[in-house]
């Protein structure tokens, strides 16, 4: 075999995915960045033989990813580019092995979700002017966003046929159009009623639309965009110092759910997450309830508390 420098390889290589795999230049791109720093390290440590790359090499390259700051998604990515880089090289070059495989993938490190604190949501909930036909249909959205924890592009593509308000609640088609049912509460409830009476034919101009928020083109939806403004101008107007995002609202509902009693299944459920695994993100809620609760009612939770006596 050969001897081939790693610059040269990945030359080969990004050649490959360009002429047969018809790669996008972005996707094109990210495989040239993750793989020049990969060809930069192993030109710093001398190696200059591909066939000389093992699995000490690609972990010590992970490694000194993971020093410089790069998050672990980013790191499962370089690894990939790696571990893809050998496969078209034990083909190509008749490599004995694919040294990539034999290194773990770091387990991505997941942050917590950042929510905002009732406090927060009450002042944003009242900000709208109730005495306007679009301040009732933002109070009505944001309501209704708060209630159900929908994303935002489940909250603008809601039509009024999934509008129950007899029963008291909507029907979400989300990933996957797979269908759930969130129930509404009362106070977003009265919203509604109040900007279906009186806002929402104003803003209709009589033209038909199926659409539960109608957007300035008639027959469209307000736009994920326009939803995105709307909530920026009132997070500001009340004072809240921190970015807030119709994301940030969802992580809020589930959060405050969990810390009244909420299950972790019935969240999963609202939130339309396929996997319970994805809704666990919230547990670090269940862990601090549960770490008050003993620090509470323990009776050995503080150092000279008072204990029952029996």
């Amino acid at each position: 075999m050969r001897s081939v420098q790693p610059e040269q390889a990945v030359q080969l290589y990004l050649s490959h995915l360009r002429v047969e795999r018809n790669l996008a230049e972005n996707t094109l791109a990210a495989y040239g960045r993750d793989l020049g720093r990969f060809v930069e390290f192993l030109e710093a440590r001398g190696v200059g033989d591909v066939a000389a790359v093992g699995p000490a090499e690609i972990a010590a390259h992970l490694a000194a990813l993971a020093r410089q700051g790069l998050a672990a998604s980013s790191q499962s990515r370089a690894r990939s580019a790696v571990r893809t880089l050998f496969r078209f090289l034990t083909d190509e070059l008749r490599l004995a092995r694919n040294p990539a495989d034999e290194v773990e993938a770091p387990r991505p490190w997941r942050r917590l979700p950042d929510y905002l604190t009732l406090d927060e949501v009450d002042r944003l909930l009242a900000a709208p002017d109730a005495s306007t036909v679009r301040g009732l249909r933002d109070a009505a959205m944001l309501e209704v966003l708060y209630a159900t924890g929908l994303r935002v592009s489940e909250l603008v593509g809601l039509r009024l046929a999934h509008l129950d308000l007899e029963v008291g609640y909507v029907s979400v088609l989300g990933k996957g159009s797979k269908e759930r049912i969130v129930p509404l509460g009362e106070v977003a409830l009265e919203r509604l009623r109040t900007y279906l009476d009186a806002a929402r034919p104003v803003l209709t101009r009589g033209h038909p639309s199926a659409f539960l928020f109608p957007g300035r083109r008639p027959g469209a939806p307000l736009t994920r965009q326009g939803f995105w403004r709307l909530l920026g101008r009132y997070a500001r107007a009340t004072g809240i110092a921190r970015a807030v995002s119709p994301h940030k609202l969802r992580h809020s509902f589930a959060t405050h759910l969990l810390e009244r009693g909420a299950d972790l299944r019935s969240v999963q459920l609202m939130l339309g997450h396929a996997d319970l695994s994805t809704t666990q993100i919230y547990t670090h809620v269940n862990r601090e309830r549960l770490r008050r609760l003993h620090a509470r009612f323990h009776p050995r939770s503080r150092v000279g508390g008072d204990r029952e006596t029996s």
